[in-house]
């Protein structure tokens, strides 16, 4: 694997399929979209944490390494509001977002992901308030068998195979990864197994895909919801499927399983206890019509179905509709809108309208002016209605979370390996839903905030200072108020970051040597700012390919979740070997 890049690539060339309705290069975009490549960056990888990390409106609030638990957000919102995509296919949980980022495939099986930062509930529905990540499967272009087994501190132990291969019209990949910790602290060690089988195939009718995953993820839960020493294992299995019908029609259909097994003494486990499992089946029948040159028309139907059945909650089911349609004209580098809208039934035919407006308007060839305005909204999850404990109390009478978001930004290309994004955005939330308590000995009950305001302004910069070089510098500023209860009384709405900086240096360099730096600086409300200083080493060259990663080199003392402390400097070594191909 070789990290080394063609000169002179255009950014712009990238084409990225999160965001539209159709496939379009990253600079015919008119949202605020990001591409976080990972096939080309796996041995300076560990887990999607790590690439996630490179963009700075996205928040990984992580309770453990590794992805074992993490709340996602973007731009400030809270981690119910993040839609998360497995091949455009939704990967969000019904009973709880905090279960949003248990995926179900391999890093090895991920070659990219994409981030839509903003409303997306026109395209997606519920959930993409703030905006989606689209993570993206493929097998690889060529025949391979890789192994790759790594060691570190806190008893650190991975191992992985990924074998790919095609025959005829078929493309196959298997992969197959687990990774085993004791954990930095007592009760927080962990164990990741995940199975993955991702299949591109041709036919009369046009190509297709299907993609099976399964995760397990039991885990020492020390401090993840107060100071318990407490357990928990989560399970994920997917299969999901998408046809071309012809040119113009594409079909596609997911069933997800999600359970989650929750003790709050490890030591006592019939003291307190929880099981939840939750299935959810999708459908979308979706079409496109060329109408001229320049016009483009989308529209499409879907289908979702939740249910769950938990000994806390109870058992449960509900089912949503949507339709939706767009137009969108487009010449390219010169001038684009698009119209879209889309209507959701729920809950006896009550229903979310969610339009959308987006343009863009090229003032030269170099520059590029950009905006639009979106609708979103959220139903509850099952937790948020009917969870109950000693220290929590769900509402069933809680209402959809509402948003509309508005921005604006400029992007510049002066020159093919430099280009500069600015922005600005405000989001205005409705009925925002989250826990309030009247005094710190109460409990905490869900209600809905009536008015809560995220402003913010973002901006990146890539150059390529050569064709084997990459500097990457992202910096998001935010800023929240809300006028229904008073601060420090609600247990999600003031946990964001106001700052994030990041800064990161990629190199290939001769004879195969692979190396990346990256220094994040967060500064959460309520509590100082701190620094995050990581760096990666490998060798690409031959069938053995040793790699080092270091994160938290300063050994910084953080939390990224108020009341989880994170670990300190962590090392892990390994070797990758290409046993057949490339």
């Amino acid at each position: 694997m070789c990290l080394a890049q063609p000169a002179a690539p255009p950014q712009y060339e990238t084409v990225v399929v999160t965001g539209t309705y159709e496939p379009l290069t990253l600079d015919e975009i008119d949202r605020t979209v990001t591409v976080l490549l990972a096939r080309e960056r796996e041995l300076l990888l560990n887990s999607i944490g790590d690439l996630l990390a490179l963009d700075a409106s996205l928040d990984l609030q992580q309770r453990a390494p590794d992805g074992v638990q993490g709340d996602l957000s973007i731009r400030g919102s809270n981690f119910g509001q993040t839609l998360v995509l497995l091949n455009g296919e939704r990967l969000n949980d019904s009973q709880s977002g905090h279960h949003d980022m248990d995926i179900p495939v391999p890093l090895a099986a991920i070659a990219r992901v994409e981030v839509l930062s903003g409303s997306g509930s026109t395209m997606y529905g519920s959930d993409a308030v703030a905006g989606a990540i689209n993570i993206i499967t493929q097998p690889p272009e060529d025949a391979e068998v890789r192994l790759r087994t790594a060691f570190g501190n806190f008893g650190s132990n991975q191992q992985s195979v990924s074998m790919a291969g095609s025959l005829g019209g078929i493309s196959e990949q298997l992969v197959a990864a687990r990774d085993f910790s004791d954990g930095f602290m007592p009760d927080r060690d962990y164990r990741n197994l995940q199975f993955s089988s991702t299949t591109h195939f041709a036919t009369r009718l046009g190509s297709g895909d299907v993609t099976l995953g399964y995760m397990d993820h039991p885990f020492g839960a020390n401090q993840f919801y107060g100071d318990y020493n407490s357990w928990e294992d989560t399970k994920t299995w997917l299969a999901a499927v998408r046809q071309e019908l012809g040119k113009k029609t594409t079909a596609s259909f997911a069933f997800r399983r999600h359970s989650d097994l929750y003790v709050l003494l490890r030591n006592d486990p019939d003291f307190y206890a929880n099981h939840h499992a939750d299935e959810s089946w999708q459908a979308a029948l979706r079409r496109r019509e060329q109408v001229s040159p320049v016009i483009t028309v989308n529209y499409g139907v879907e289908g979702l179905s939740e249910s769950i059945v938990s000994n806390n909650l109870g058992i449960h089911q509900r089912a949503r509709a949507a339709a939706y349609g767009s137009i969108d004209f487009r010449t390219l580098r010169r001038f684009s809108l698009s119209l879209a809208a889309r209507e959701e039934v729920y809950r006896s035919f009550s229903g979310e309208f969610c339009p959308t407006i987006a343009g863009g308007y090229w003032l030269s060839s170099k520059w590029k002016l950009r905006a639009s305005a979106s609708r979103a909204f959220r139903v509850p999850s099952y937790t948020d209605l009917y969870y109950n404990d000693p220290g929590n109390q769900g509402n069933p009478n809680l209402q959809p979370e509402r948003a509309w978001t508005y921005e604006t930004g400029l992007d510049w290309n002066p020159a093919p390996r430099l280009r500069v994004d600015l922005g600005v955005f405000m989001r205005r939330e409705r009925d925002d839903i989250d826990y309030y308590r009247s005094d710190p000995n109460a409990i905490w009950v869900a209600l809905n905030i009536d008015n809560l305001n995220f402003s913010g302004v973002e901006g990146s910069v890539r150059w390529m200072p050569s064709h084997s070089q990459t500097i990457d510098i992202s910096y998001t500023g935010l800023r929240a108020t809300e006028d229904t209860v008073p601060l420090g009384y609600t247990k999600y709405t003031f946990q964001y970051p106001k700052q994030t900086g990041i800064a990161a240096w990629q190199a290939s360099l001769p004879k195969g040597f692979l190396f990346r730096v990256r220094l994040g600086v967060r500064d959460p409300f309520g509590a100082g700012p701190y620094a995050l200083l990581d760096a990666y080493a490998a060798s690409s060259h031959g069938r053995v390919r040793p790699f080092l990663q270091l994160t938290n080199i300063t050994g910084t003392s953080y939390q990224e979740i108020q009341g989880v402390q994170m670990p300190g400097m962590t090392a892990l070594g390994g070797i990758e070997i290409m046993v057949y191909g490339h």
